[in-house]
């Protein structure tokens, strides 16, 4: 007979059984696996490689405060699918979390050197490929659904012959075509990079999610000297994501995203300093399926009321005038001087956002000429673009129109001041679409001057007359004046021929390029908060020491004018 202890035992198991829950994954669910030594107390293990490698489904591994040279991928024992990572997260559901978000490091360069230095002889380019050049090196990456990146700081992964130099990395399959991630989050997060000996060895991305459906959030992070973006999304028809409370500087795009439609929305977050602030596109040449399409899937209704999914909504968009940044491939041809680009994206609505001192325009919705080979992994050649065209006497194997697009009710303030012809507050470099016959235009209306409350400043100049209503498919700019924005877009860019420094072709050009330090950030409140009972977090909700708080807004708009927006 079975005692009373054995039969609620057995009873437990059953209730787990019955809502899907196993004894395994219960026992891995509270499993804590402590790195370094944290208020005094020492945890299991003395590196961030160890404890990832045991770590278990569901398992958390949190990090004491230090400077973590971890390396993965030097042991030949495990790698990325593409690239080496020197923590590679395989445990579906895992919490990596550091207990100080400025003081807990994953540092790329080599043991011993000061945390993220700048020394050129401190760096790691990660090992050789089969040719004898350097692979470069991931830092913290997963390739599996449900993991969540907390509360530290990664620096100095730098680029090589393979997909590298990315910080931070959700990997649902790069450039592969297809959607091999869901859920995942990122909480307190930092990436930098501090070495610059030119753009091919250059850290390339800071907070990188690729081939995700979601759901994700970032949240309270900051990215800030990388070679393309600050921050990526991409290869995701409905990226189901949320970025909130970023920072994005000194970067060449401040955030990045190709092929991301649906559901996506970046709000509260501030973009500055970068060589373009935020650029969203369509591309057959990079991060498959094309195109990019803002609208809500299966008819669905977005946040604004209307089918439109995808919003950039109440951020601080200014002083992207900095050419001196690290700059690579496709991001080096950004449009110096441009807070927000939309290129070749279709149904997207920017909304309730300040855009100020942006010396090109503040906000450009242009089409999107892609010169790139086809992506083998893309569904079909040129996707949702039209192919084989021409501009500026180049051939475009793939040019991606733009239309649908609302860019309604945001402030504006001393953008422009480049002082070419077409610069300033908003420019629309479109045509009717030869993909789409019949699609609607762009639409802008309610853009005024912060100051003044007057209407904002715009290329063709009657923008907001001629294309104020929305779902209009006659509401396209006039030829002459879509051909003179042509070429200032094209000197800004230089993507099709070195412009010359004319009165009205003047835009700056890299000089020397400029590695600032990350600022300190504001760290978790409560690292302990909502983590199984371990010697570091005596229960869950326990109150630390590590505290350390730096209190920054999200966007840091400043307080007068967030009263005027208000």
């Amino acid at each position: 007979m079975r005692s009373v202890r054995q039969v609620i035992a057995l009873s437990a198991i059953a209730l787990l059984a019955l809502f899907g829950v196993t004894a395994t994954s219960a026992s891995a669910a509270t499993q804590v696996l402590r790195v370094g030594t944290y208020n005094g107390i020492p945890g299991q293990y003395a590196t961030v490689d160890d404890a990832v490698r045991a770590l278990q489904p569901g398992g958390w591994v949190l990090i004491g405060p230090g400077d973590y040279h971890p390396a993965m991928d030097e042991s030949g024992t495990q790698l990325s699918s593409d690239a080496p990572a020197a923590a590679l997260v395989n445990a579906a559901g895992a919490h990596i979390r550091g207990m100080n978000r400025n003081t807990v490091i994953l540092d790329g360069t080599l043991p011993g050197s000061a945390a993220c230095s700048s020394d050129p002889t401190a760096q790691d380019f990660g090992p050789l490929d089969p040719s004898g050049h350097h692979r470069g090196r991931n830092g913290i990456e997963t390739n599996v659904s449900g993991v969540s990146y907390e509360n530290f700081t990664s620096c100095n992964f730098l680029a090589g012959s393979t997909d590298s130099g990315n910080e931070i990395w959700w990997n649902g399959g790069d450039d592969g075509g297809h959607i091999g991630l869901h859920s995942y989050s990122g909480n307190y997060i930092s990436a930098t990079s501090t070495f610059y000996n030119g753009p091919d060895t250059a850290a390339t991305y800071g907070i990188f999610v690729s081939n995700s459906d979601g759901p994700g959030v970032i949240d309270h992070s900051y990215a800030s000297n990388f070679s393309d973006s600050g921050y990526y999304i991409g290869a995701c028809p409905d990226c189901n994501a949320v970025i909130n409370h970023a920072h994005s500087e000194n970067n060449a795009l401040g955030y990045s995203g190709t092929n991301s439609g649906g559901h996506l929305i970046i709000k509260n977050s501030e973009w500055d300093h970068n060589k373009t602030g935020l650029v969203s596109n369509s591309q057959n040449s990079a991060d498959p399926p094309s195109p990019q399409n803002g609208l809500c899937p299966n008819g669905g209704i977005g946040p604004t009321g209307n089918h439109l999914c995808w919003e950039f909504v109440n951020n601080y968009v200014h002083d992207n005038n900095n050419p001196n940044v690290p700059a690579i491939g496709d991001a080096a041809i950004g449009p110096v001087g441009t807070g927000l680009v939309l290129a070749g994206d279709r149904n997207n609505i920017v909304t309730g956002n300040l855009f100020s001192n942006n010396g090109a325009w503040a906000v450009l919705t242009t089409l999107f000429p892609d010169t790139g080979a086809a992506n083998p992994n893309n569904v079909s050649n040129c996707h949702g673009g039209v192919p084989n065209t021409s501009l500026f006497g180049t051939n475009i194997p793939c040019l991606f129109d733009d239309w649908g697009n609302q860019v309604l009710n945001n402030k504006f303030a001393s953008n422009g001041f480049y002082g070419n012809v077409t610069n300033g507050d908003i420019a629309d470099f479109t045509i009717p679409p030869l993909e789409s016959p019949g699609a609607p235009g762009n639409c802008f209306h309610g853009n005024t001057k912060l100051v003044t409350g007057t209407p904002a400043s715009t290329w063709p100049t009657l923008l907001q007359t001629t294309q104020a209503s929305c779902n209009n498919p006659l509401g396209y700019p006039d030829p002459a004046s879509t051909a003179v924005l042509g070429v200032q877009v094209a000197c800004a860019t230089q993507a099709f021929f070195t412009c010359p420094s004319l009165p009205q072709l003047n835009y700056p050009r890299q000089t020397h390029v400029v590695m600032p330090p990350m600022p300190t950030q504001t760290t978790m409140p409560n690292p302990c908060s909502g983590v199984p009972t371990n010697p570091w977090c005596p229960s869950p909700f326990a109150p630390t020491a590590a505290r350390a708080r730096v209190d920054q807004p999200g966007a840091r708009i400043p307080d007068a004018v967030r009263l005027t927006l208000d």
